[in-house]
């Protein structure tokens, strides 16, 4: 990107779960909650679901920082890291990545596939009550609440929920409910599940922090993680949610192989009116 006043950034999107890519390698990592809140505003800012932060990590090719649009930290964005990688593999890195993502203790790979696109080995899913994080000793296979959901951690809590009919549920009511209940003390992604074949499901995404995305990568790869435990779905499942198609495979060791889609939509620059704008709501009392 071109040199200028102002901090520069791209917008890119897997299956239309969209992210601001900001790259701080080499300089200060300019964002603070307020920017992040700020950027996510999709009337005064740019909008997004995720800011993905690009900084230098030791041992890795490239750190990536995750924030939701409300201000809070997220330690996981699986269709982020995929777009990133894409960024990174365009630099000639590769043929594959190694990444650090901000609050997770395992690295995550990429690589291109021969079809050209962005899988990210996602890591282990987590099923303990302790990982998830719940607020007491519950049965993370069907959890005690409406709709007995199974609960996953792919470095994120999610409550994934099946149910007969898709369309019918109300998830403007039912996703923020649950991502508020008492059991999670870090609140939780809420997913939708309705199976249509053992390798076919279609799903809706209610996100902490975010509400109602077309996409979500580590939902799916939570998706997979729970349909297998439940003995409806097999190890290779093709997710469909509002924003198009990933890809996943779940494998024996307990890695989530995500895969699917990037777009690269524009690229531009905040100003610096509007950088010193959100500075002065931040500190102001």
């Amino acid at each position: 990107m071109t040199e200028g006043p102002g901090l520069a950034f791209r917008k890119m999107h897997g299956a239309g779960n969209d992210f601001v890519v900001i790259d701080a390698r080499g300089r200060a990592d300019p964002v603070t909650p307020a920017l992040a809140r700020a950027l996510g505003d999709r009337h005064r800012g740019v909008g997004f679901d995720q800011l993905a932060v690009l900084v230098e990590a030791e041992g890795a090719d490239a750190g990536l920082i995750f924030w939701n649009a409300d201000g809070s930290r997220a330690a996981a964005c699986g269709n982020a890291t995929r777009c990133v990688a894409d960024l990174l593999l365009g630099e000639g890195r590769g043929p594959e990545l190694v990444l650090h993502v901000a609050g997770r203790g395992e690295p995550l790979a990429a690589r291109r596939r021969g079809d050209g696109a962005v899988e990210v080995d996602m890591g282990t899913a987590a099923t303990d009550w302790r990982a998830i994080p719940l607020a007491r000793d519950a049965d993370t296979l069907a959890l005690p609440l409406p709709g007995a959901p199974v609960a996953v951690s792919m470095g994120n809590p999610h409550a994934v929920h099946f149910v007969e009919s898709l369309p019918a549920v109300a998830l403007k009511s039912w996703g923020p409910a649950v991502e508020t209940d008492p059991l999670f003390p870090e609140r939780t992604n809420v997913q939708f599940v309705e199976v249509l074949d053992r390798g076919h499901v279609r799903a809706r995404v209610w996100e902490r922090g975010v509400g109602e995305t077309l996409a979500s990568g580590s939902s799916a790869c939570a998706i997979a993680v729970a349909g297998h435990r439940r003995g409806l779905t097999d190890r290779r499942l093709a997710v469909d949610l509002p924003g198009g198609r990933l890809e996943i495979v779940y494998g024996e060791d307990g890695h989530c192989l995500l895969s699917g889609p990037v777009a690269h939509v524009f690229e531009g620059r905040l100003s610096a009116a509007w950088l010193a704008a959100a500075a002065a709501a931040e500190a102001a009392p």
